[in-house]
């Protein structure tokens, strides 16, 4: 296998989707305030006003992409807690006028394990299916609403397979039968356009390192008029909906990050979605009984997930972890877990072949010979690995 390929001296990083570098402008931005400007958002004295300062002008950057008013941006911890925050602050907030939520069986755990906590709070919650492409169909939506509905919450852009949801449609409907719209865009941000006016959301979470800002930080969106309970309770931060002290360089980064994720959005999608499709023609051309997952045109640009039959895919993240390639099979919160992709198996694949599973997510900092070097291992890797495999083996006899 791979003979003459030696180890690549330094990473390529192909796992995007999963965290992405710190921008240099970015960590610039924050420097101040890890050090010299240390100051609490609360105090009134002059070194707390700076911070507080610092946080407003991010608040109005974060608005300002998503075509919000800065006073319904909220900081949170992580984009996980402001998923957990839109469903369990609507629900319990709401509950006098329904109990029921719809979503999909596609989300992020962040969603599908607060929609189970709510279950056992005696919430009903219906889990839409999705086609093969990895897409609701907007009948299936429609029929799914109840008299009691109070909450949809669909992704804006799936983190495994990339499919971009219909939104806009999903929103119109919602807001024409009075329901609240929670989307998680927490893949989305820079890398699609997103307009919570145009496109009615009522509730919108992102995390600030999946656009290249800091990890530990995120916001939830929440229009004005939205009925939500507070999330943390204490002291009066986050006007008192999310108490604790605000992690000030954290928020001044995602406020920067998301500035530039949003300049820079065209020039980057036209970029990655070059390599990501180099490396698609690659794959295809070079191995045979290969899956693609999901659907190439409503799609992430930089996201690509194919499934190698008769292989499993933690084998193949091994052994290119060893020439210097990191990837992913899946998302990386569940990288540790032996249970094939949800998503996958969602789109009606069986679980060997969602075991053979691998999500490469490109960024800016890759480059086309990164790919080509991705190319001349890969082939050889999944060569070696089916001739090692029972399923193979046993393809004749199905």
């Amino acid at each position: 296998m791979n003979k003459g390929v030696k180890r690549n001296s330094k990473t390529i990083y192909f796992d995007n989707a999963a965290t992405t570098p710190v921008d240099p402008r970015v960590f610039e931005a924050m420097k101040p305030y890890l050090g010299k400007e240390y100051g609490n958002p609360s105090s009134i004295y002059s070194l707390g006003r700076s911070a507080k300062q610092a946080v407003s002008e991010a608040r109005g950057r974060v608005a300002k992409v998503l075509n919000a008013d800065p006073e319904e941006i909220y900081f949170t911890g992580s984009g996980t807690e402001a998923d957990n925050w839109a469903l369990k602050g609507i629900a319990f907030a709401n509950r006098s006028r329904g109990r029921h939520i719809i979503t999909t069986q596609i989300e992020h755990h962040a969603v599908l394990h607060a929609a189970e906590f709510l279950e056992g709070q005696g919430f009903k919650v219906t889990y839409l299916p999705v086609d093969k492409k990895g897409f609701i169909k907007i009948g299936d939506f429609k029929k799914s609403i109840r008299k009691d509905t109070i909450l949809a919450s669909v992704m804006f852009a799936n983190n495994e397979i990339g499919t971009l949801e219909p939104v806009s449609e999903i929103g119109k409907i919602c807001r024409q039968k009075g329901i609240y719209f929670h989307t998680d865009a927490v893949q989305a941000i820079g890398h699609a356009s997103v307009d919570v006016k145009k496109m009615n959301i009522d509730l919108l979470s992102l995390s600030g390192h999946k656009f290249n800002g800091p990890k530990g930080v995120g916001s939830l969106y929440i229009r004005k008029g939205v009925r939500i309970e507070p999330f943390i309770h204490g002291g009066g931060q986050e006007r008192r909906m999310r108490a604790g002290t605000e992690n000030t360089a954290g928020i001044v980064g995602l406020g920067k990050a998301i500035e530039l994720a949003a300049r820079d959005m065209e020039r980057k999608i036209k970029r990655v979605r070059s390599l990501r499709n180099a490396a698609l023609r690659g794959i295809l051309e070079a191995i045979p009984d290969v899956i693609v997952n999901g659907d190439l045109n409503k799609r992430l640009p930089g996201n690509l997930n194919v499934s190698f039959k008769y292989v499993e895919g933690e084998s193949i993240l091994l052994m290119l972890d060893k020439l210097g390639v990191a990837a992913s099979t899946g998302s990386a919160c569940t990288s540790g877990s032996l249970e094939p992709s949800h998503v996958l198996l969602a789109l009606g694949l069986g679980h060997a072949d969602s075991h053979g599973s691998l999500r490469l997510s490109f960024g800016e900092q890759n480059t086309r010979k990164e790919v080509i070097y991705l190319l001349k291992v890969l082939p050889g890797i999944i060569e070696k690995l089916r001739k090692m495999s029972p399923l193979r083996e046993n393809k004749g006899r199905r």
